[in-house]
């Protein structure tokens, strides 16, 4: 569920994500958001997240991927805001200013924690002239059977809501891998942003893409999604079949 359903492609290109100097990344800790090519809806720039497995050769693949990434600098240790908001007490224009870019947070709960804590709450699929389609969370773990159905060669965009508690979260992305008939035919990778903790949960829309077509392209498929952070902190992992058709699903 993916912007990886282009699974007729025998190949996919993937953005790096080169890791800021600490100069910048002191800026980013107190900052809101940092996104990528998608749109953030709400404004500001989201069950018990579970970590990555390694419980096939597919994934020691996309492991491998991430570790591709290049590491310009080492960032240090991470940084409660709390401490954040300490460093510059003194100073009380750029307190103000970091306060107000963390907008809505109970610095007494998250004050003092170091690691951010994301929880992915829905996921679905907008197609232009059709109902939203719905996909339930959390996923049943040996859930079988098509989790949804596409119709070839028909404009789609992606939308997660989720929230962000804790601390900041550091470049929180979502990778997609596809296969067909046991080949893997697509990757991809979408850069969602940083994100603060907030009391209301970000909205985030992929751009605009298209399944692909013909006789080739339709049929069945495996998919497996992740979402993670700069850390590669796995905050969910779904795995799912879905299907291209000529049609779409009768709605009633």
């Amino acid at each position: 569920m993916s912007s990886a359903v282009e699974a007729a492609a025998m190949s996919c290109s993937s953005k790096d994500i080169p890791a800021a100097g600490k100069e910048e990344a002191a800026k980013s800790a107190a900052a809101p958001v940092e996104h990528g090519d998608g749109e953030v809806v709400n404004g500001k720039c989201g069950d018990a997240p579970p970590h990555c497995r390694k419980d096939a050769d597919e994934d020691e693949e996309e492991d491998d991927d991430e570790e591709k990434v290049p590491k310009v600098m080492n960032l240090g240790p991470r940084v409660s805001i709390k401490d954040q908001l300490e460093k510059d007490k003194d100073d009380e224009s750029l307190r103000r200013w970091k306060e107000q870019l963390l907008g809505s947070v109970d610095l007494n709960s998250v004050g003092e924690t170091l690691e951010p804590d994301v929880k992915i709450m829905s996921l679905s699929i907008l197609s232009p002239g059709r109902p939203d389609i719905f996909l339930p969370l959390p996923v049943e773990p040996n859930a079988k059977g098509v989790w949804f159905t596409l119709k070839e060669g028909s404009p789609y965009r992606l939308k997660f809501t989720f929230s962000v508690t804790n601390n900041i979260v550091s470049g929180l992305r979502y990778t997609n891998t596809v296969w067909k008939t046991g080949i893997k035919v697509d990757r991809n990778k979408e850069m969602l942003g940083t994100f603060s903790p907030q009391l209301e949960p970000y909205t985030y829309l992929t751009p605009e893409d298209t399944t692909p077509s013909g006789m080739f392209a339709r049929g069945s498929y495996s998919a497996r999604t992740k979402f993670l952070d700069d850390d590669r902190k796995c905050y969910l992992v779904i795995n799912y079949t879905f299907d291209i058709r000529r049609e779409w699903p009768s709605t009633s």
